[in-house]
């Protein structure tokens, strides 16, 4: 009983044999409440079915998806010539409430072909309930206008999953069309200021490590050795 979670790696987890999975080696989590069974799905890009048949398989039921930001590699979409499954082919079969941020919503329906009623908006520090659990949504901009994190209480110790925003090691690149390096070290200031000292869960698998508590992150990662967002700006921009 409490809560479900599951970091599932593409291209070793599911999506196997995938080369864009292998190479782009995306997050995607399940997090739900095993008491009533409910569960929602982080960025489902790659193969989505496989998502599903993993919640089956240890008897939770889809009730919504969450996505930390619109690029093709975690919600479907084209990207460097292939077209990758995620939202569109998940709703087709499956058609559950989508929480994406306000900012983010307009990305995420021209990136992946759904319309804006298939897309449930929310603002920063907006919850989203999935049976007893409470997932707080925090809007880190920086990587994309709409970037979000979601941040889980945990008795045994908070989750942070931080998409694109923050790495164990590194941070979202800023160079991307909707990138802005001033607000990607306010975001990350934003989690630093976090309390309980949440592990954090990235997007990406661009360190040894597939998770880490946020104190030893500012400690190693080097996003956090600038002390003003000029300094931010001058080494990572």
């Amino acid at each position: 009983m409490g809560l479900y979670f599951r970091q599932m790696l593409s291209g070793q987890d599911y999506a196997t044999g995938d080369p864009v999975a292998t190479q782009m080696v995306n997050f995607s989590y399940l997090i739900g409440d095993s008491g009533t069974g409910e569960a929602v799905v982080v960025d489902p890009a790659y193969s989505p079915d496989e998502l599903l048949a993993a919640l089956d398989a240890d008897g939770m039921r889809l009730t919504g998806v969450l996505a930390t930001h619109h690029h093709p590699d975690h919600v479907g979409g084209s990207m460097m010539g292939f077209d990758l499954v995620g939202l569109a082919d998940l709703l087709g079969k499956h058609p559950v409430p989508v929480h994406v941020q306000r900012t983010e919503a307009e990305y995420v329906t021209k990136v992946t072909g759904l319309s804006a009623t298939d897309l449930t908006p929310h603002d920063h520090d907006d919850v989203v309930e999935v049976g007893s659990l409470r997932i707080r949504l925090l809007h880190t901009p920086g990587h994309t206008p709409g970037s979000q994190c979601f941040l889980l209480q945990d008795p045994d110790g908070d989750k942070l999953v931080a998409g694109d925003t923050l790495f164990l090691q590194g941070c979202g690149r800023t160079d991307f069309p909707g990138g802005d390096s001033a607000q990607m070290y306010h975001s990350l200031q934003q989690l630093a200021s976090l309390k309980g000292d949440p592990t954090v869960y990235p997007g990406h698998r661009y360190s040894d490590a597939p998770s880490a508590p946020l104190a030893e992150v500012q400690k190693t990662n080097m996003v956090y050795r600038a002390t003003s967002a000029e300094q931010f700006v001058a080494a990572f921009g």
